[in-house]
């Protein structure tokens, strides 16, 4: 009997969707014997549920490529503005609660204004704000028509493999595995919701009674909820990693050899990512303890990809470069892990397509935004590449050196 195989696809914000995107493109063409469109299990958290729940709805790879990165007409182009568009009933909601608060403050002050200093009175005031800046109803809506096309589905029972979409539960700090028994019942499009419910961003959910938020907040990939369901081999792909700027900038890749000199964004960014990963390593090592009959592989960009870190991605021509970006990395991470990946892979009936990963010339497409012919978009590449064999080459000279004699 052919062994289950599953897929784990880590948060990141709309930037972690667009990099598993063009990873998974990479991985499906590489690939024999693995259709990600119909594997046994998925798991997603975070950003990684979009692509787990549109994955386990038989929505091939390449079509969520132009839905997400392309806008293909025919499923209605996901624009920033889905992910965009301001809570207006929260800030409502919220801006309604602010008369009756600020009175009792006022009140509590003037009857003990030496007691209580202002800030402790007024402190009340922080229930007033509101807990998202996005509304992601919208985001619930978009994928709610998405799934209910035919051939697809809205409901976790009516689907004919096993989908895992994790959220946590703002009131007890714990996990929810949607999918799961006692935790099916709740529309595909409502748990991506949940999942993807990125404090400060979005607002919570309800769900029955209970308030949830982004799943990432516990772990980072959940990989065990496909190993859980007897999955023996389970890909994992996870777009946040921690940046090494010294390692980039002796590539002469690194924008900043200081993250600091990047100000408040790049120092929040780097130390959330910080925090991710090394939750996932932990995760990951446990994994391969606990489960010694399964095989865990995982891809993640390299630590000193600054087009990773820095990428914007509020505009097509950005998202596509990037997806262009992951689809080519994770085809040299293949190659490069060609005797570790291997006979891993042969165990669960799959071949690494090595004459695919030789073929230098394979690009996801020319993106729009890139004038010229191919060979002219691909020097870029190639010059990274050189720089690296150049580092490479001068560490091994200078180890040389100071081996003895």
């Amino acid at each position: 009997m052919k062994a289950r195989i599953g897929l784990a696809l880590a948060g990141g914000g709309p930037f972690g969707a667009i990099y598993e995107i063009g990873a998974l493109m990479a991985l499906q063409e590489s690939l024999e014997g693995v259709d990600f469109s119909d594997l046994d299990v998925y798991v997603g958290v975070s950003a990684g549920s979009f692509l787990a729940a549109a994955l386990a709805n038989g929505i091939p790879v390449s079509e969520i490529y132009g839905i997400f990165i392309e806008g293909d007409e025919g499923e209605g182009a996901l624009t920033p503005e889905v992910f965009m568009r301001p809570a207006f009933r929260e800030y409502l909601a919220r801006a309604q609660s602010v008369p009756p608060i600020l009175a009792r403050s006022l009140w509590q002050y003037a009857r003990r204004p030496l007691s209580r200093g202002a800030l402790e009175s007024f402190a009340a005031l922080g229930r007033a704000i509101p807990t998202g800046v996005f509304d992601n109803d919208t985001i619930r809506r978009y994928l709610h028509a998405v799934f209910t096309q035919p051939g697809r589905t809205d409901d976790f029972r009516s689907l004919d493999r096993s989908l895992y979409l994790v959220a946590t539960d703002l009131d007890s700090g714990e996990s929810v595995s949607f999918g799961r028994p006692g935790h099916d019942d709740v529309p595909i499009s409502q748990a991506v919701q949940a999942s993807a419910a990125l404090p400060g961003l979005f607002p919570p959910v309800e769900i029955g009674g209970h308030s949830f938020v982004d799943g990432a907040l516990k772990k980072t990939l959940h990989a065990s909820e496909a190993l859980d369901d007897g999955a023996k081999l389970v890909i994992c792909v996870n777009p946040i990693v921690p940046y090494d700027a010294g390692l980039a900038a002796e590539k002469g890749r690194g924008r900043h050899r200081r993250l600091v000199d990047g100000g408040l964004p790049v120092v929040l960014s780097q130390t959330f990512r910080a925090i991710i990963h090394s939750r996932m390593a932990v995760g990951i090592s446990k994994y391969r303890s606990v489960y010694r009959d399964a095989d865990v592989v995982l891809f993640e960009p390299d630590a000193d990809d600054s087009e990773i870190f820095f990428t914007n991605i509020f505009s097509y021509a950005t998202r596509a470069r990037l997806c262009e970006h992951a689809y080519g990395r994770t085809r040299r991470d293949l190659l490069r892990r060609r005797q570790e990946l291997e006979p891993v892979f042969a165990r669960h009936g799959v071949r690494l397509r090595v004459e695919v990963l030789e073929d230098s010339a394979r690009r996801l497409g020319l993106p729009r935004h890139r004038a010229g012919t191919p060979a002219a978009w691909r020097l870029p590449d190639a010059a990274a590449d050189l720089r690296e064999t150049l580092v490479d080459l001068r560490r091994w000279l200078a180890a040389k050196d100071r081996a003895p004699a």
